[in-house]
Parts: C-alpha cells; sequence; structure tokens
C-alpha cells in the first residue's frame, strides 16, 4: 500500500492533508464504514480518491450531480489516472462501454448517478468488477430529513447485499445532527464512525442587508469590497441582466448558468478563474469543484431554499483564510417568492395526476404500456401545447420521479463522442471520402489521442473550426463516414428527458405516499423557516446560528457578522455616552454654560451631546433654563 501523503503529493501537489482528511482517508483504509462532515472547501473528494489510488481496485463513487460528476473525471483524467462515469440520458452503448472498461481497462474510479444502482445491466456487470469500496458524495441525500432527499439514495443498499465486505464512505458538507444519524442507518454502517470538521468559518464575515434596491446595494457592496466575487441569484435571465449592470457600472463581470454549453461554460469560468472578469454572475449551477481560494465576495441577490444551500455557496469566499464576506439581500418580497416556491414545488396531487395523464398523450402512451420507454422531452413545447406555468410542471415531474412512475432528468449536456473502428493503417490506405472527410479525420487525430481504442469525448465547435467547415456539414460527414463503417459517432446532444418507469395506468390510480408528499412538503416549509430566521434575527451571532443549525456548540461570538459589528458599534456608542455624562457634570461643577460652549468638548459631534443632555435632565442632574445648562440643586 502506497503512503498516503506521497500519493497527495504526487496527484495534487499539496504537502500535508487539512482538517480531517487523514483520519478518513485511514480509517476507510482499514475497511471501517466512515461518514466523514467537511465544509464546502474542506477537500470531500480527496479523501476518496487518495484512498482509492492507494488500493489495488475499483472505487465506486455515487453522486447525483452529473456536473460534478463530469468534472472530477476531467480532473483525475488530466492527471493520468482512469476514471469515468455513467448517469440518466446516457444511451445504453454509451453505459455498456463505461462499465467494460471499468472492468478491463484497470480504471480506478466510476462515477454513478444513485438511479443506475438497481438496473439489472449495472447489477450484472458489477460481478465482474473488482470493488475496493463505495464512496457515497453528497451522503444528506439518503436521509428523509436532509435538504435534498432522494429515494433513489436508498438504493445504495442494493449494492451493500452484493458486496457484503465493502466497505462504505460517505461524504456530505451539511447534515444536522439528525441527518448524521439517518445517513449511518440508511447506509447500514456496521458501527458509528464520524469524522467532522468544525463548521466555523473565523475569517468569513457573515452580513444581511435588509434593501429593496438590491442592485445599487450591490454596487455600494462591490466598491467596499476589492477582490474577486461570486453574486448568485436564483434565476438564468438575471444573470445576463445583472453581469450587463455590472458592466455598465465599471465593474468587470460575466454571466454562468446550466443552459451554457461546456465550452461556454468552461470559457466563463477561465476568465473569472484567471481574473479576465471579476465578478462571477452565476445560478447555483455554478461553484461545484472550482478550485479558487481568493474569492473575496459571494452575494445572494436571492435568498437560497435552505440554509444548507445557502451555507455551502457562502463557503465559497474565504478558502484562503484571509478575511472574505458572505452577504445576503433581502427584501420585504422574498418571504413571498419562498412561499411560492413551495407550492411551486408541491402542486396539488390533482394537478399532478393531470401532468402524468397529459405526459402519456404526449408521448403517446397507451394504457399498459410504457413501461422503461425512454423520450426526448420538449419541456418548452409540453408547456406550450397545454397552457403550463415552468416551476408549477418541473414540481409535478419531480414528483412523480420521486414516487416512481417516471424518470425526469432535466437538461444536460453530453458530448459528442467519437470511435474509430479501424485500424490507424486501414484508416489512411482508405483515405479518398472526399476532402472534406479527409480533413475532419485528420483534425480529430491532431486533437485527440485513444480515438482508436475506445469512444473519446470531442469538441464538434472546435473540430469544425479547425476543419474549416459549419457545424452541420461536420454532422453531415460523420455520419457519413460512420454509416462507411470508419468510425462510430454519437453526436453531442441537450435536451430534457422522460423515462416512464411502470405501465400506464390510469391517474385515478396514482399514489403519492405521506413520505413522497405530505412529509417532504412540511420539511421543506421548516427549512423555509429557519432561512427566514436567519435573514431576520437581528440579536444572534450569524456565525452561532449557522453552527447551532448543525448542531455545533460554541460559546463565542464570532465579531465580524454584522450584527457583531453593530453590537460593538452599540457598545462603543454607549461607553461614549457615559464618558459625556461624566464629562458634563465635571464642566457643570464649575458653573453654568451654554450649549455652544459645550459643543467643542464632544468634537461637535451634536447628537451625542444631545443624548448626554437628555440622559441626565431625565435623571434630574441637570437642570436647563434660558439657553443655559446647571447643575440640578
Amino acid at each position: 500500500m502506497k503512503d498516503y501523503l506521497s500519493i497527495l503529493k504526487q496527484y495534487w501537489g499539496y504537502d500535508a492533508f487539512r482538517g480531517v482528511q487523514e483520519e478518513i482517508i485511514k480509517s476507510i483504509g482499514e475497511g471501517k464504514d466512515t461518514l466523514g462532515l467537511m465544509p464546502t472547501g474542506g477537500g470531500k473528494s480527496i479523501t476518496f480518491q487518495v484512498s482509492a489510488l492507494a488500493q489495488d481496485g475499483l472505487c465506486l463513487v455515487i453522486t447525483p450531480l452529473i456536473a460534478l460528476m463530469k468534472d472530477q473525471v476531467r480532473n483525475l483524467k488530466s492527471k493520468g489516472i482512469k476514471a469515468t462515469a455513467v448517469y440518466a440520458g446516457m444511451s445504453r452503448e454509451e453505459v455498456v462501454i463505461a462499465y467494460d472498461n471499468c472492468i478491463y481497462g484497470d480504471y480506478k474510479f466510476l462515477y454513478l448517478s444513485p438511479e443506475r444502482i438497481n438496473s439489472e445491466l449495472f447489477l450484472n456487470k458489477l460481478k465482474h468488477m473488482a470493488i475496493t469500496f463505495i464512496a457515497v458524495d453528497e451522503a444528506h441525500c439518503i436521509s428523509q430529513w436532509g435538504y435534498d432527499f432522494r429515494p433513489s439514495y436508498l438504493n445504495i443498499g442494493i449494492i451493500r447485499t452484493h458486496l457484503p465486505d465493502k466497505p462504505i464512505l460517505a461524504l456530505t458538507a451539511t447534515a444536522t445532527s439528525k441527518v448524521v444519524d439517518d445517513i449511518q442507518e440508511k447506509l447500514h454502517f456496521s458501527a458509528k464512525n464520524v469524522f467532522k470538521m468544525s463548521f466555523e468559518r473565523a475569517n468569513l464575515a457573515y452580513v444581511v442587508r435588509r434593501v429593496e434596491d438590491k442592485k445599487r446595494q450591490l454596487l455600494h457592496i462591490l466598491s467596499s469590497i476589492e477582490g474577486s466575487a461570486i453574486v448568485y441569484t436564483r434565476y438564468r435571465r438575471h444573470t445576463k441582466e445583472y453581469a450587463e449592470f455590472l458592466n455598465e457600472n465599471g465593474f468587470t463581470a460575466t454571466e454562468y448558468h446550466a443552459g451554457f454549453s461546456d465550452r461556454l461554460k468552461d470559457e466563463k469560468q477561465e476568465m473569472w478563474c484567471t481574473g479576465k472578469v471579476r465578478v462571477m454572475v452565476a445560478t447555483n449551477a455554478f461553484g461545484m469543484g472550482i478550485d479558487k481560494s481568493d474569492v473575496k465576495l459571494v452575494c445572494h441577490m436571492d435568498v437560497p431554499e435552505t440554509i444548507e444551500n445557502y451555507f455551502q455557496e457562502a463557503g465559497r469566499a474565504g478558502r484562503n483564510g484571509e478575511k472574505a464576506y458572505a452577504v445576503l439581500l433581502y427584501a420585504k418580497s422574498d418571504k413571498g417568492k419562498l412561499t411560492r416556491r413551495l407550492n411551486d414545488a408541491f402542486p396539488s396531487k390533482d394537478y399532478i395526476r393531470d401532468i402524468y395523464e397529459k405526459l402519456c398523450f404526449f408521448f403517446q402512451i397507451a394504457m399498459g404500456d410504457g413501461f422503461g420507454c425512454r423520450f426526448d422531452f420538449s419541456f418548452d413545447k409540453f408547456c406550450w401545447l397545454n397552457k403550463l406555468g415552468p416551476r408549477e410542471l418541473t414540481g409535478a415531474l419531480q414528483i412523480l420521479t420521486k414516487a416512481g412512475y417516471i424518470e425526469y432528468v432535466e437538461a444536460q449536456d453530453y458530448s459528442a463522442l467519437v470511435w474509430f473502428r479501424l485500424e490507424k493503417e486501414q484508416l489512411y490506405r482508405l483515405r479518398g471520402n472526399g476532402e472534406i472527410a479527409d480533413r475532419v479525420i485528420e483534425s480529430i487525430l491532431r486533437s485527440y489521442t485513444g480515438a482508436f481504442a475506445d469512444y473519446i469525448m470531442f469538441d464538434e465547435e472546435m473540430i469544425a473550426y479547425r476543419s474549416g467547415i459549419s457545424r452541420q456539414t461536420l454532422y453531415d460527414t460523420l455520419v457519413m463516414l460512420s454509416r462507411l463503417g470508419i468510425l462510430s459517432y454519437i453526436p453531442s446532444r441537450r435536451t430534457p428527458i422522460v423515462i416512464f418507469k411502470v405501465r400506464r395506468i390510469e391517474k385515478e390510480k396514482l399514489v403519492f405516499p405521506p413520505e413522497i408528499y405530505e412529509e417532504r412538503k412540511a420539511h421543506r416549509k421548516k427549512l423555509i423557516d429557519e432561512i427566514l430566521y436567519y435573514a431576520e434575527e437581528e440579536e444572534i451571532c450569524r456565525s452561532r446560528m449557522l453552527l447551532r443549525y448543525f448542531g455545533e456548540k460554541t460559546d463565542h461570538n464570532c465579531g465580524v457578522c454584522d450584527l457583531c459589528v453593530a453590537r460593538k458599534k452599540q457598545n462603543t456608542e454607549e461607553e461614549a455616552v457615559k464618558d459625556g455624562e461624566r464629562k458634563i457634570l465635571e464642566i457643570l461643577s464649575e458653573g453654568s454654560i451654554y450649549i455652544t460652549d459645550l459643543l467643542p468638548h464632544f468634537h461637535y459631534n451634536e447628537k451625542r451631546l444631545a443624548r448626554c443632555l437628555r440622559n441626565l435632565m431625565g435623571e434630574e442632574k441637570v437642570r436647563y433654563d434660558a439657553g443655559v445648562y446647571s447643575l440640578a440643586k
């Protein structure tokens, strides 16, 4: 077994582990079921990646975040580590190739979405995989009391029956004490075993600003705090609006959301990471896996739905340990917006049943048919045809998914894939399919390696540019070469997907158990109440509120949040007033005096002087007569 520290140094360049990283790595290395609680930026991925590289075999990583899967697979490959991912929306051919690579290709990591765990294909392939241990990222998703409960996570128990001697490493950045216990129970830990880093961020000042004109307040904040910044907004349309507003007012900014192509996301991320723009205006799609430690400000224009979401996003500021700020802008209307979000996420059961029936009509599924059928889903067309609102529709689709009737996968970017079926020598002998085809083949082979051994991801836009042709011409050329058997081509695509998990039934027979609907709605409301309490509280230290939420007790205030700073100012002012009162009594002991003669003693601070005199007269220590102040007799 390799030395953990040498692996860390070789692949990541770090000289030492942080926090509880090494303890977690040693625990899973000893074959113990392990739960690691590490705040955002704590280095969760290092724990299972170093552990896996220190052992022979394959690490199975279960995570619901497709963007994070892709990002980590890309990063591992850039370090020369073999890794692949399987998630909802991939074709069967793509999935089989990924599984076979893990069986025969000496791969170290297989990233898997939880929905794939109980598929017959995976379980058959699992028998031939040399699994070392199972890493469960975002482990709070397995708990009904976690802020993002996903019934598909309960399938992890199936893997334990197939791999009874393989330990589990569960990881999460946000979990209450109740969720911590639930995670270990649901994952069938052989014994409780938790390693927790403190969630306290002494260098991070949490601030809530109650304002109605959030844009102007944002300008003021950016003018006051120098350095790199992230501005979060809930709505995609606002990312462009706010970025343009900032650029118009002298702050370099760009926008980011899940609707962008992978290439555009990478370009914008690169602009921000390298400092070409100061501000990234983004939805919560931005931030996972971003390794930028010098962020000085994270500002939320909209109130997140949970403390967990807020804590995770705010935690992207100040990872280098230097002073940073997490600012939440709160307006009177925000409370109503959160209530509407709750209602959109949990529309009426009759509405959900109607959506199910409309889906069946849309895809022309007859009663008793549809099991396993997979469809590309034109979300906008469905809304238009049925005169539906997108948010309420999304809520209905997600509940139908959690109830097990369908699987709805929101739009994701799937990169184009190509695999040359001929040997390199055969390919060169077969040149003559036209000048454009030859240019395309040459551009792919010059830009990428490994295309003769397996499918590789490639950027269609870049290859079209290098070949001097349009995207459509590239597509037509690759389809032609595929038909000739020269290569196998899977175009990039971006569309939501609906998969029917059971045969169509009458809508009246749809059942939504309390744990899917009533209990989840009540729990979601409780989470919203918690974030509203945080935003509206005016006495308790912000850091203490957050730590208390996560079950961490502390006996000290942070001293840097807006409420602590206000309290310091108030205490300082109270002391100054007491000193002023003593000064006035001392002056009046020598005789009466006009207020204009008192002002210089207070550095012309009229408000403080007036407060001191008001207090003294209220206590009947000083009296006022004809413009003159004197001691009361």
